[in-house]
């Protein structure tokens, strides 16, 4: 009798057993079924960012471009002022002088006798002036000055270029990786209804005595792996699309929606990529420019070898009166003209040390700009590289997905007819999860290798 009621008591115990863990999957599946429901409802009313409309986006909010885009601007206006400095200036110059008398006259001015001023260096006790003046200087200073900005200006447009194709990349990274989080946990929510439903499976079999009670707990560690591994995957995902969200939106939790890339994109040739790189490539750009603005800064130096030429025209009234005429209608209104030259003759060596200072700088500047090239061909050869294998890899991830899958219903078909054993079901589970997963990476590793030889030859 007491057996009798120990084997009542057990076979209660374990139906009590599977009807609660029956409750606990269907309130995980229904909250997963709402979390999908609520997902499918912000995608339905989010907006569609495609990729070029992110770049645009984040050009408008990324700082450290707008920093590069305002040094582009203030060299074109430096290049523009450098230019002006072979233009003559003028300037209209108004100024009235008082001088104590010393009590004595002279025959000074343009009216005879008049008081004398008290300092030498004064023509008259008032004097006024009210001239339009003209200067041009004209010299090998000013071609140095034009040609050091143009340099500068190409150097800051090569920098800029270098900043965008940053922001590219970064933008292409986060967009694509948005898109491959986001599917990896699509797989891993798939992976765990199917984990659930292989959970059910057993407690099925194992209510008909057609399999062990360790096939049920097997089955529930690998439905509180996918748990984990599902939680882990959202938490990336959202903080992929966070990262993005900060270089779109000003508020950082806007929700939108990215393209999917369901065509695969072909791979150029080889020759064209090259082509492109070598007329497009802004860091070498940059490193050209960096060896002109050494050239000009040499001329510079030596240009102070050789004199400046200083042309000055005047015209106007420096009179003791404010007017036209003098006394006895003496004429004030006219005109003056100069001519300067400053040859240089002895600066104790200092323009010799100027010119080798320039060299010296040249000729690092040449190692970079050698270096810029070596370094362009060895990415080049890595970009192109990694674009070719991860291109040929996407066919072969496709195919094995599709045999992961094909494996594990087949799995499943065995075991259900008691042929197969968990742990074999639980492998063909884990297949399935790491070959589309793989699947996934492959083709965020395409884009991001695509999106790298376009960066490096200028076309996105």
């Amino acid at each position: 009798m007491p057996i009798f009621e120990d084997s009542i008591c057990f076979k209660v115990g374990r139906i009590l057993i599977f009807i609660g863990c029956s409750l606990i999957g269907m309130i995980f599946s229904v909250g997963s079924a709402q979390c999908l429901a609520q997902d499918v409802t912000i995608a339905q009313s989010a907006p569609v960012i495609t990729l070029d409309e992110a770049i645009r986006r984040a050009q408008s909010n990324e700082p450290v471009f707008a920093a590069a885009l305002a040094d582009k601007k203030i060299a074109a206006l430096d290049r523009s002022i450098a230019r002006t400095a072979f233009l003559p200036s003028a300037v209209y110059h108004n100024q009235m002088l008082y001088t104590q008398p010393n009590g004595q006259s002279n025959q000074g001015g343009q009216a005879g006798s008049q008081p004398a001023p008290i300092f030498i260096a004064n023509n008259a006790v008032h004097e006024y002036t009210s001239q339009a003046v003209v200067n041009e200087t004209i010299g090998l200073q000013q071609v140095a000055g034009l040609k050091a900005a143009t340099a500068v200006a190409a150097r800051t447009e090569a920098e800029f270029e270098i900043s965008r194709r940053g922001l590219v990349a970064t933008v292409v990274a986060l967009y694509y990786g948005v898109a491959d989080t986001e599917s990896k946990a699509a797989l891993l929510d798939e992976g765990l209804r199917e984990a659930t439903e292989f959970t059910d499976l057993t407690r099925k079999r194992e209510a008909a005595r057609e399999a062990a009670h360790a096939d049920v707990v097997k089955a529930q560690l690998q439905q509180q792996q996918r748990q984990r591994d599902l939680a882990d995957a959202r938490l990336l995902a959202d903080k992929t699309r966070l990262e993005l969200a900060v270089l779109l939106f000003p508020d950082p939790h806007t929700q939108y929606v990215t393209e999917s890339g369901t065509v695969v994109r072909p791979l150029p040739e080889r020759r064209e990529v090259e082509v492109a790189a070598g007329n497009n490539n802004a860091e070498l750009k940059s490193a050209l420019a960096s060896l002109h603005e050494s050239d000009a800064a040499v001329l510079s130096a030596r240009a102070a070898y050789l004199p400046d030429l200083a042309l000055n025209f005047n015209y106007g009234i420096d009179a003791p009166q404010f007017a036209k005429r003098g006394p006895d209608d003496v004429r004030n209104l006219g005109y003056s003209m100069s001519a300067t030259v400053d040859i240089p003759v002895w600066d104790w060596l200092s323009t010799q040390k100027r010119i080798k200072q320039s060299n010296i700088r040249r000729d690092a500047v040449k190692v970079a700009l050698s270096n810029t090239q070596r370094r362009l061909i060895a990415t080049l050869d890595d970009a192109y590289a990694e674009a070719a294998a991860a291109h040929a890899q996407i066919d072969l991830l496709e195919e094995s997905s599709r045999t992961a899958e094909e494996s594990l219903r087949l799995t499943k078909l065995r075991y259900s007819s008691g042929e197969g054993t968990v742990l074999e079901v639980v492998d063909a589970q884990n297949a399935l999860i790491v070959a589309r997963s793989a699947e996934a990476d492959g083709t965020m590793r395409y884009e991001n290798a695509l999106a790298t030889l376009q960066t490096l030859t200028g076309t996105l």
